[in-house]
Formats: structure tokens, C-alpha cells, sequence
């Protein structure tokens, strides 16, 4: 019998993929999501449901119906620097209707989850790279959603016997082509697709700053395909399957690009120069994130296989230029 999985924001950019390798893997999915980002999923691999991930009669019907083996949650707000201008919706997305999911999950009997968290939880890092003994102290309401989040999953997991990971993304980036897998956010706030799209349709990019603590004064990311991403939640399922204690755990390519070079990098690729317009700093943004994933490699034997940024960029790049939807 095949086992069942509920993807909470599965038809999102990380979670779409995801869902498609858990398919892969024999699973049958169930895909629960609003489409709120502007996304379309048509996709003939999965169950989908448009609708809020707590809505309570959608809640019940799955649960009912079908049983659950674990959660993929994927469904929140992701705009960093939204969260400073809108807390209020970004704590009721973020943390109270996950709450309510848990408190679901928990009435149905279903025991694993994997987490959708971030670096954000990190703040401004004390070393770089940046590992998981890092204290946390995040800048932004977004950071301090995940990590209210972490904090009841241990609690959930001591008083219910709950089992998760919790995976702390970097930047995530790329497409899968084959599949017709790539972001789809409206409006768009990744620094990848606006830059490619400024290239593409002869618009200004606008640099959030160039006074950071950096060399040469634009903030500096790790960079992460969306691919690698995916089987990493893969075998965070498996690694609980298998009976492996609630764990947490940092996910990223260990590279570290500033802004200015991800503009070299992406003329390179699309062989094409894009307009600047230099701007304020944006609240909320750190200096510099560069991950440690060290721990995941060891624990899960994770093995990033396409983050590669030349390789990130062009996948990301086609997938401008074909619009495959």
C-alpha cells in the first residue's frame, strides 16, 4: 500500500519539487495550497486542493479519508523585508495557522514532519560560515516566525511524540526544466529572476544597498538549487523513517556570491549587460550568510549535486526565457 504524504504550499516554488521527487519515490501526494504567490500547478502527479492550509473541513476530509504518514510544510510568507511592514500577517501565516496545523497532526495521530525553516533564525551570524551552534538572534519578524516555529516543534516533539526536521534554507535558486518546475512568484522578490528578468526585458535592477560589511559593499548570499533542495527533505524523511531523533539542520551550497558578483555572474550567462540603480538598504537584511552544512552531509549523507552557480543560473535562465508554465 502506497504511503500517503500531505504537502502543505506544494505547488510553491521548493515545495512543487519536493513533492515531485516524493512521487517519485512511490508516495501518494496530496498537495494543500492557496496559490497566494500568483503560481499555477498543473500537475497530473498529485492530489491538489487549492485552499488554506488550516482551512478545518479541508483539514478533516484529508485526515479522514486518507492516512497520513508525514507533513511537508512549505506553506508561509518568505518576503524578509514585508515581514518588518506587515508582522501581523506574516505571524498569523507563519505561526499561528502552522500551530493549527500541528495541533491537526497531532489530533490525527501523525507523528513527522519536516520543517521549512531558514537562516533568517540566525540573524547577523557571530562566525561565517555560519553552523548550527550559532546563537539565535533574528532581525526580522520572518526569522523570528521560524523560530517561534522550531522552538514548538521541540515542544510538540517532548510532550507528544512528535517527530521533525527542521531544515534552515540559504537561498534557494535554479529550475527544473524537465519537469516544468521553477519559481513562479507574484510579484517577485528573488534577486535571480529579477535580475535575469531585468536582462531580458532591458529593466533597471535595483542594488538594496553598498555600505554592508563586505568586500565590496553589496550584501553576500549562498546560493542553494532547488533541485538540492528537494532531496534534501527527502532524506530528512527517510532519516526520521528510519527512527532518527528530531533534528535541525542548515542547508546550503557553502558559497558565498555578493550582489555585484551575481550580476557579473548573470551577464556572463546571458551574455548581456543589465541597468543599475543603487538604492537604500532594505530592513532586515544581514551582511553576509554563508552556510556550514557539514552537519547535514554527515548525518543525512546529503551530497549537493547541482549548485553549481554557472549551472544555477542557466537553469534559471531558460526557464525565464521559455516561460514554462
Amino acid at each position: 500500500m502506497k504511503k500517503t504524504i500531505l504537502i502543505p504550499g506544494g505547488a510553491g516554488y521548493i515545495g512543487s519539487n519536493t513533492a515531485y521527487l516524493m512521487y517519485k519515490l512511490g508516495y501518494k501526494v496530496i498537495i494543500v495550497d492557496n496559490l497566494f504567490h500568483g503560481q499555477s500547478f498543473n500537475h497530473s502527479w498529485a492530489e491538489f486542493i487549492k485552499a488554506d492550509f488550516t482551512d478545518n473541513e479541508v483539514l478533516k476530509n484529508i485526515f479522514s479519508k486518507n492516512k497520513i504518514d508525514a507533513v511537508m510544510h512549505f506553506a508561509a510568507l518568505i518576503e524578509v523585508g514585508e515581514s518588518v511592514k506587515r508582522p501581523r500577517d506574516f505571524y498569523n501565516n507563519n505561526v499561528i495557522k502552522t500551530i493549527k496545523l500541528l495541533n491537526c497532526m497531532v489530533d490525527h495521530g501523525v507523528k513527522k514532519i519536516v520543517f521549512s525553516s531558514s537562516c533568517a533564525v540566525y540573524g547577523n551570524p557571530v562566525k561565517i560560515p555560519l553552523d548550527e551552534d550559532n546563537p539565535y538572534n533574528p532581525i526580522s519578524p520572518y526569522g523570528k516566525n521560524k523560530l517561534c516555529i522550531e522552538f514548538a516543534l521541540k515542544d510538540y516533539a517532548d510532550a507528544y511524540d512528535l517527530q521533525y526536521v527542521s531544515l534552515r534554507y540559504f537561498n534557494a535558486a535554479g529550475a527544473n526544466i524537465k519537469e516544468r518546475l521553477g519559481e513562479q512568484h507574484n510579484p517577485e522578490t528573488h534577486i535571480i529572476p529579477l535580475m535575469l528578468r531585468a536582462i531580458k526585458n532591458n529593466k533597471i535592477f535595483k542594488i538594496f544597498g553598498t555600505n554592508y560589511k563586505t568586500e565590496d559593499g553589496t550584501c553576500v548570499r549562498d546560493y542553494i538549487h532547488v533541485k538540492d533542495l528537494a532531496q534534501a527533505h527527502v532524506l530528512a524523511l527517510k532519516y526520521l523513517d528510519n527512527g532518527g531523533k528530531s533534528n535541525f539542520f542548515n542547508l546550503g551550497s557553502e558559497a558565498g556570491y555578493s550582489v555585484k558578483q551575481m550580476i557579473q555572474a548573470a551577464q556572463k550567462i546571458c551574455n548581456k549587460e543589465m541597468k543599475i540603480e543603487i538604492c537604500d538598504r532594505r530592513p532586515g537584511d544581514v551582511d553576509i550568510l554563508i552556510a556550514d552544512s557539514s552537519k547535514i552531509k554527515k548525518v543525512l549523507g546529503w551530497i549537493p549535486k547541482y549548485s553549481d552557480l554557472d549551472f544555477i543560473l542557466q537553469t534559471a535562465w531558460e526557464w525565464e526565457q521559455k516561460k514554462i508554465l
